[in-house]
Formats: structure tokens, C-alpha cells, sequence
């Protein structure tokens, strides 16, 4: 810990399993949410904090990379699960749609402004 610095010094990456960059990556392989991986953190350390997944996030930058491809891996995952299931007979489409809005951000909502422009005629136009 730098000096005049409080409280506990900073976890880092070391914290973590020799493998974990590749574990990782596997799981999102499946379709794994960040839910998941927080939660496989936590069950290897003991403890795990949003605020901790969050600093990882921002401060290291094996961890967030090795998370965003995880995330690129993951929609791969459940896009392709829509594509190649379309025609069983046994897909639920609703719940693997209501899935991908929630996962992803999807929505059902079209957003639309009205704007009330007020056009005014030229004087010279009014007249005659």
C-alpha cells in the first residue's frame, strides 16, 4: 500500500486460480451470464463484490478483456442457439426470446418524438 493510503490494500488478479482466464472463457462458451462468473468467482475465493468486479473491470486488463470476450462468446452462444433451433418442434421461442431481452437489452418499445414545428408563412405570402 502507497504511503498515506487507508485500509485494506488493493486485491488483485492473484487472488484468482492459475487457469482462470481459460475456465472462464469456457463458461461463457455455454452461454454463461456475468451472474455466473461472479458467482464461480466467489465460490473459488469465498467472497466476491460487484465493487471488486466493477475495479476489475476498469483496472485490470487481462480480467476485462478476458470478460468482454467471454461476453462476445456468450451472445455467439444464445444467437446461435435461436438460429439453429428455429424449426424443433421442441424450442420454446417466447422463453428464448423473453431470455435475450432480459441478457441483452433487447426491447419491445419503439421509441418516438413528436415534434410540433410551427411553420409561419413570409408576410409577402399572406398577402393578396
Amino acid at each position: 500500500m502507497a504511503a498515506g493510503e487507508k485500509g485494506r490494500p488493493k486485491e488483485n488478479l492473484t487472488s484468482l486460480w492459475e487457469g482462470w482466464e481459460t475456465d472462464i472463457v469456457a463458461l461463457y462458451r455455454e452461454g454463461a451470464s456475468d451472474v455466473e462468473i461472479k458467482a464461480t468467482i466467489w465460490d473459488y475465493r469465498g467472497s466476491f463484490s460487484n465493487d471488486l468486479w466493477d475495479r476489475w473491470l476498469k483496472d485490470e486488463r487481462s480480467f476485462s478483456e478476458t470478460i468482454t470476450k467471454g461476453r462476445a462468446l456468450s451472445a455467439l452462444w444464445w444467437n446461435r442457439k435461436g438460429r439453429t433451433e428455429l424449426d424443433s418442434n421442441t424450442f420454446n421461442s417466447g422463453l428464448w426470446y423473453m431470455n435475450m431481452k432480459n441478457r441483452f437489452g433487447w426491447s419491445d418499445k419503439q421509441e418516438t418524438k413528436e415534434i410540433n414545428n410551427t411553420f409561419t408563412l413570409p408576410e409577402w405570402m399572406n398577402e393578396g
